[in-house]
């Protein structure tokens, strides 16, 4: 099903020369418009990129409700993780040049045929990643990595619990837990989405919505319960993941896919003798790009040496990012979803 709206409205109009998808409201994906809008230009520390893949992540659905952490000035255009081609670049930045292929991370404005990206944010593209693996590497990636060295400081032997573990920064937590030397127990919703998760490295998995979330935890970690839980999902999972950790563990709280901010009794951080640790990759992204960009040079060498391998679940072209966001919203995507948004 293809986005219909003003898409022919304004195709013939002067001086305008690329597609977008356009947020005008806040609502579902159905409020969304497929237009043609004019072509930005990047200032002195920025490049042009033609987009030719942006990676789909489950804060787009918030944003476009109006529920996310920040709310984009109205109209705006959805998209954060991007993949493509530099067409113009600033006059500050030195590091790349038109014609470069480059991945990079925006806060909004990546389901367009181009985008602006601060030149901090923009990496070239090693060449053996296709366009649409490294739409789907720097959200997902960038945000377990942080989560798990930054925040977490994961320990090799230290188990690690992740919610949520067959989505997209989910599975991402599961492969770098597993490559960082944890014992990795992954929760999700069904057994299909846990047989992935296997494949990706997990040791043990849970499926809370057959079994109890906390004694099973008890049981797979013999009564000692987790050093770390990366929760991505909130609701109603997370006091009982945080019932299960281990004296002294990091609890990760990513974001809240559950639609639902739990409440959690700070009591049990005192018992514990645990941390409620916050991540924010997007905002760690900008307030230190240095940090950033090393851990995701770091990222790219495990990708270069086989180590990483993100999973596509499904390509869809830019007039169909409607359905893309409805399949994430009704939870039927495993792993990463893109948008092709040019040829």
């Amino acid at each position: 099903m293809g986005i219909q709206g003003n898409e022919k409205r304004s195709l013939f109009s002067k001086g305008i020369n690329m597609k977008a998808i356009v947020c005008k409201e806040f609502g579902p994906p159905s409020n969304l418009v497929l237009e043609d809008i004019e072509s930005p230009k990047p200032k002195a520390n920025e490049v042009l990129v033609s987009v030719k893949a942006c990676g789909l992540n489950f804060p787009d659905t918030l944003i476009i409700q109006g529920l996310y952490q920040f709310k984009p000035e109205l109209p705006f255009t959805p998209g954060s993780d991007i993949a493509g081609i530099v067409k113009e670049v600033g006059e500050a930045v030195s590091h790349l040049k038109k014609g470069d292929a480059v991945f990079g991370f925006v806060m909004n404005g990546g389901y367009a045929e181009e985008v602006i990206v601060s030149a901090s944010a923009c990496f070239k593209k090693p060449p053996q990643m296709d366009y649409p693996i490294a739409a789907s590497f720097m959200m997902a990636y960038g945000t377990s990595y942080h989560a798990l060295k930054d925040r977490a400081k994961l320990k090799e032997g230290e188990t690690l619990l992740v919610l949520g573990a067959s989505g997209g920064v989910g599975l991402a937590a599961v492969e770098l837990g597993k490559l960082m030397g944890a014992n990795v127990i992954a929760a999700a919703s069904s057994s299909e989405k846990l047989e992935l998760c296997k494949s990706y490295g997990a040791d043990s998995v849970i499926n809370y919505n057959e079994d109890d979330l906390k004694s099973c935890i008890k049981e797979l970690t013999n009564g000692k319960g987790v050093d770390v839980v990366y929760d991505p999902v909130g609701g109603d999972y997370s006091e009982k993941a945080l019932r299960g950790m281990a004296w002294e563990g990091r609890y990760l709280v990513v974001g809240f896919a559950a639609g639902e901010i739990p409440k959690i009794p700070l009591n049990l951080a005192l018992l514990k003798g645990c941390s409620i640790v916050g991540v924010f990759w997007g905002s760690f992204a900008m307030k230190t790009p240095k940090k950033n960009g090393q851990n995701t040079m770091e990222l790219m060498k495990w990708y270069a040496e086989g180590k990483l391998n993100p999973h596509i679940h499904k390509v869809y072209p830019l007039n169909e990012a409607t359905h893309a966001l409805e399949e994430m919203m009704a939870r039927n995507v495993k792993g990463k979803v893109v948008i092709e948004c040019s040829s």
